[in-house]
């Protein structure tokens, strides 16, 4: 038996068809040939087995009308053509090449044509047929057999292959098309493993979204693995995606699996599909930092209705809108109060500790926490993606935990589960193998278990927190203003440029004056003041009088000294160095007063808490939970090392030098 096509050949294949379009078109100009006329030849094979049903079945139809739902049942698909041509026949006229490709493409059903609008390919087939190589590019195509043989999974490989080589050539944003299979593949199996059960039962109808779904990956992936438990599952895929290229093979895809749903195009943030529905599981990957500026006014404003919109909880920094993400599928939720719903999200580290407390992300990730919605979080090696090596986390929500799970987070260090790629591809150098997904997933499903038994092989890979033990208090720590004073070189030149005296016009008169002056030191203001009086009244000047030239004048002559006179208000109050302050977070579940005697005052006696400047802050240290303290090699095998270097750069010295 003959070996089924690979994607990988199939990939390779197309791209070959870069090697017409060199000269009269630019690389990154390239997808907007490929992509639509592998779209197109992907569809005709398809098509294949009907084609002729289509065509007499619509000779039949003429005089109707309202015909398309009649065709499609005669092409067995969700589209068809009505066209006479097919790439064969296109590709063997030269003289008619245009005109046969363009009737081909108008004889397309609605939804395709749809999809093909996204390309502007009308203007492409002028391009080419201007440069004469619009029939070498269709021939090429018309040879690629086998494009209906691949399934989904791996069209959709071969598809995000090449939209990833395309980015690439036009400088696109990292990590905003691609997710690579196995990484999908855990995300589903975290998702769907702790309800198995429930899966597998009669009767089950289940809508899933991913609201950055790219070509479709992650929705047919999490189908294919719900039909795997329970075939007689109904299952209906939804998403939105703002790339056109990404959106239109999505959405070709859906329309060869004959899927249930409906694919959005569109911005999450500024326009989100399927307004009023709910969702039993949601997955997504979406680009890391995303800038949401150009969306700025309609988050802001829809942030504004509160918990009735979908940014109640705050919005993040403008230059990073994961956090905008996950709040729209949190709102996208099936209530608990009918089937409730799970999430699976990818994110790089920085929404786990980004942002201050009673920032936006600390007060979105104190919403999330409070609410008891995390569940768990999944470190995964890093070097997985195609664009980016960085390291990335799997977060797990829900509004249905279970009962064990509740007020609980599950957090899961499986940075060490890759084995290497046997070819790098890009960044991509690691990979996730099956079994290791298995592991995970197992692991991620057995979690209270592993983590309190420490016989547990795995148990140094998962611990299980509070959700009140990310949270924290700000506090604010002061110590005393202590000041001592005097007149040098340095003093002179602040009051020379002092801003604050800038406009005050015996400023040169009293830097003349306390000229004589150099050199004095004074441990008190008191005393200070009494002898600059003296200097400058002997100067025959007045002393400032404002509060913003006196301000300015005693910040000049006064210098920071532990051994200083402490420094008072008005009213006595000691006044705060803001050299020396300094900030500590202090956990939720403990008393401030006595973290402060504990860890500060014992060091600082004379420090204090501005309790009016205290903050909350949530954050998830994963890193630090995980972390394990390697002691340093002993400075006698460092030495004999170096000793042992040093004696083979002698040795090489010396034959070079003979």
């Amino acid at each position: 038996m003959t070996p089924g096509p690979t994607h990988a050949k199939m990939a390779a294949d197309i791209w070959s068809v870069a090697d017409l379009l060199r000269g009269d078109y630019k690389r990154h100009e390239y997808g907007q040939v490929i992509l639509p006329l592998t779209l197109l030849r992907r569809l005709d094979a398809v098509m294949a087995p009907t084609r002729e049903a289509v065509r007499k079945r619509n000779e039949q139809l003429m005089e109707i009308q309202n015909k398309e739902r009649l065709l499609e049942i005669a092409a067995d698909l969700q589209f068809y053509n009505t066209s006479e041509q097919d790439f064969a026949t296109i590709a063997a006229d030269a003289s008619s090449v245009a005109k046969n490709l363009r009737d081909y493409i108008n004889g397309f059903s609605s939804k395709v044509r749809a999809i093909l609008a996204r390309f502007d390919l009308d203007n492409e087939i002028t391009r080419l047929a201007s440069a004469r190589i619009l029939y070498q590019v269709v021939g090429r195509f018309a040879g690629m057999c086998d494009l209906d043989k691949l399934t989904s999974h791996d069209m959709g490989y071969v598809f995000e292959h090449l939209i990833r080589k395309f980015a690439e050539d036009s400088n696109e944003t990292a990590g905003e098309h691609f997710t690579p299979r196995e990484v999908i593949k855990l995300g589903v199996n975290l998702l769907i493993a702790p309800d198995a059960d429930t899966v597998a039962g009669d009767g089950q109808v289940i809508n899933i979204l991913d609201p950055a779904c790219g070509t479709g990956g992650m929705l047919t992936a999490a189908e294919d693995h719900i039909k795997s438990i329970n075939p007689k599952a109904e299952v209906y895929l939804f998403g939105q995606e703002v790339n056109a290229e990404s959106w239109a093979v999505c959405q070709s895809d859906m329309l060869m699996r004959n899927q249930r749903g409906h694919i959005h195009f569109g911005n999450t943030f500024s326009d989100p599909g399927h307004p009023g529905k709910k969702f039993d599981y949601m997955l997504a990957n979406p680009p890391f930092g995303v800038e949401w500026k150009k969306v700025k006014d309609e988050v802001e404003d829809e942030a504004e209705l509160g918990h009735a919109g979908r940014f109640g909880a705050g919005t993040p920094r403008i230059n990073d809108g994961s956090f905008l993400f996950l709040q729209h599928m949190l709102f996208k939720m099936e209530p608990v109060q009918g089937k409730g719903a799970r999430l699976a999200i990818v994110f790089n580290g920085s929404p786990l500790f980004t942002g201050a407390a009673e920032s936006g992300e600390s007060k979105i990730r104190q919403w999330i926490l409070e609410n008891d919605l995390l569940e768990g979080v999944v470190a995964l090696p890093d070097q997985l993606f195609y664009n980016t090596g960085i390291s990335t986390y799997f977060w797990i929500l829900s509004n249905r935990k279970t009962k064990r799970l509740r007020g609980k987070v599950i957090l899961l260090d499986a940075r060490d589960q890759w084995e290497k790629m046997p070819k790098s591809f890009g960044d991509k150098r690691k990979q996730i193998s099956d079994a290791q997904i298995k592991h995970i997933t197992e692991l991620y499903v057995d979690a209270l278990v592993v983590a309190a038994d420490a016989e547990h092989p795995d148990h140094g890979r998962v611990k299980v927190f509070g959700t009140s033990d990310f949270g924290y208090h700000r506090i604010t720590v002061e110590r005393p203003l202590k000041l001592r004073f005097e007149i040098t070189e340095d003093t002179l030149a602040t009051l020379e440029n002092a801003k604050a005296l800038a406009k005050w016009d015996e400023r040169e008169a009293l830097v003349a004056a306390l000229r004589d002056s150099i050199g004095s030191v004074w441990w008190t203001k008191k005393e200070a003041a009494s002898a600059l009086r003296v200097a400058v009244a002997a100067a025959g000047l007045l002393w400032p009088t404002t509060a913003a030239l006196i301000k300015g004048f005693w910040g000049a002559v006064s210098v920071s000294d532990p051994g200083g006179e402490v420094q008072k208000a008005k009213d006595g109050t000691v006044l705060p160095d803001p050299d020396l302050r300094d900030y500590e977070n202090v956990p939720l579940d403990e008393d401030i007063d006595a973290y402060f005697a504990r860890e500060v005052t014992l060091h600082v006696p004379d420090a204090w808490i501005d309790y009016d400047k205290t903050k909350v802050g949530y954050e998830i240290p994963f890193t630090r939970h995980f972390y394990v303290y390697t002691p340093p090699r002993p400075l006698a095998e460092i030495d004999a090392e170096l000793r042992d270097l040093e004696a083979q750069i002698q040795k090489l010295l010396g034959e070079v030098t003979g």
